[in-house]
């Protein structure tokens, strides 16, 4: 029984792990994208892993690349992370 318990408490976890990354995409608009510097401003909704409110703000980026992807004005869907103390942008993707 006890096992049979252990095994059902794993099998939550790792299937909830999915559902709670796909908790982390934010809502933003672009506002500059600065390829040379490998950052982009954001004007975004809450960013609740971080515990952080709306607003405006400079992000470095993970992968210099994803910056290709949008330009000013774009609205999209993002996930951040703290990397090395720097808030940083790991995701990006086409939003609403």
């Amino acid at each position: 029984m006890f096992r049979k318990a252990i095994a059902f408490g794993l099998a939550a976890v790792l299937f909830s792990v999915p559902a709670l990354a796909d908790g982390n995409m934010v809502k933003a608009e672009v506002v500059k994208v600065d390829k040379s510097a490998g950052k982009v401003t954001l004007k975004h909704g809450p960013i609740k892993n971080l515990d952080m409110d709306s607003m405006t703000m400079v992000f470095r980026v993970a992968d210099p690349s994803m910056l290709d992807k949008v330009k000013a004005g774009d609205r999209i869907e993002f996930e951040a992370d703290r990397i090395n103390g720097a808030i940083t942008v790991t995701k990006i993707g086409k939003g609403h």
